[in-house]
């Protein structure tokens, strides 16, 4: 079938994003892996490219593209290189909607510049020790003095970008909650990560997605300027709700962009390894297995791209981002398993892609909401 969702601009796009892959990220991809980081050039870099500017206004130093069609490609290249860039998913994706839906025009003078140039680098805090997805659980807090300023004290975790992050959207509670409602009193902060009380407490050590640094951060008396503060106070948990439906899509469209890619890598190792004297290619249970993932690499491909096109349109609502993400990230799971046992023994040695892509498709399936989180969106469109 033939795909309509990408145009003449993105498919040139495409053909510069892996160029700059091939000659800037391959050759030392396996060097960032053992490290557990990429170096902060990188962004430097991706930067130069225009790569976290696209959809910042031109006012403000981007292309002003109100698309993610662009993220899109990024995730299918990425994949298919067998690379990451790192923690800069969470900059553009995760960090970019709150500045420009909640930031002042002061602000976004302020902030959007360093953004687009990696000057400063961005991450999203909301995630707690102990909490998990129960984000109206949070107990992180950020007190208001009689100057105005915000005293921020806690914990988050499992925070992606957290190490290389010069600014980090912190969600603090700057009211208790009620017995009415939880998720009173939530608020969000544009933290600077060079004030004095924060800190970076462990580089966490995961299973996979090695390069991106996910880190714990902690906060003793941190004091936030007023005008730090993102939006209304006490509407955080309300904001965090607006953005996760391009969070989700992003979380699905790379889970499918991985799944054609380990079709890809499973392909063109089955067909030059040798076992009895022929290519693995040649048995019929390879070709079924091949042909099998294939067919569910389309329909995630088909639905990973009708939300990127509502997404584009605004209008992707919450259940839709839901089911993608349920569906994407669950075909990957199928689909990369079979294809690194079809890979032998090799599919399980860092040295091939498909054993890296194994490692880093699990998490799809719990950030950015749990499948079961998403089964129980879904169920209560439905009406059940």
């Amino acid at each position: 079938m033939r795909r309509t969702v990408y145009g003449e601009d993105h498919e040139d796009f495409r053909k510069t994003l892996r160029a700059f892959i091939e000659t800037e990220v391959v050759p030392f991809h396996d060097e960032w892996f053992a490290a557990g980081i990429v170096p902060r050039e990188l962004y430097t870099k991706m930067a130069e490219l225009g790569l976290f500017g696209i959809r910042v206004p031109e006012e403000y130093g981007g292309a002003g593209i109100d698309s993610h069609k662009f993220e899109a490609i990024q995730y299918e290249e990425t994949a298919r290189a067998g690379v990451t860039f790192g923690g800069s998913g969470v900059h553009v994706l995760l960090a970019l909607p709150y500045i420009l839906m909640l930031a002042t025009e002061e602000q976004k003078q302020r902030y959007l510049p360093n953004f687009v140039a990696a000057e400063e680098m961005w991450a999203l805090a909301m995630t707690e020790p102990g909490t998990g997805s129960d984000l109206a659980g949070m107990r992180s807090t950020a007190k208001r003095t009689a100057e105005g300023t915000y005293i921020l004290n806690g914990a988050k975790t499992f925070i992606t970008g957290g190490v290389h992050a010069d600014r980090v959207i912190v969600a603090a509670r700057t009211s208790p909650a009620t017995a009415e409602d939880r998720r009173h009193g939530i608020s969000l902060f544009a933290v600077n990560t060079h004030s004095e009380g924060y800190s970076i407490g462990r580089k966490l050590d995961k299973l996979g997605l090695r390069t991106s640094d996910t880190a714990e951060l902690s906060f003793v008396d941190v004091e936030i300027p007023a005008e730090d503060l993102l939006g209304e106070e006490g509407r955080g948990f309300y904001y965090l709700g607006t953005n996760l439906a391009s969070e989700r899509w992003g979380i699905a469209h790379g889970a499918y962009a991985q799944a054609e890619a380990a079709v890809r890598f499973a392909h063109d190792y089955v067909l030059q390894r040798q076992v009895f004297g022929q290519p693995v290619a040649a048995f019929q249970n390879t070709k079924f297995e091949l042909a099998a993932c294939k067919a569910e690499v389309d329909a995630a491909q088909a639905v990973a791209d009708r939300a990127l096109e509502a997404l584009d349109n605004h209008d992707l609502t919450p259940a839709e981002a839901a089911s993608a993400k349920l569906f994407c990230t669950e075909v990957a799971h199928r689909v990369i398993d079979r294809c690194l046992q079809l890979h032998g023994g090799y599919g399980f040695m860092n040295e091939y892609p498909i054993a890296k892509l194994y490692a880093d498709n699990r998490v799809n399936r719990i950030y950015g909401g749990t499948s079961e989180i998403m089964k129980t969106i879904i169920a209560k469109d439905m009406g059940l």
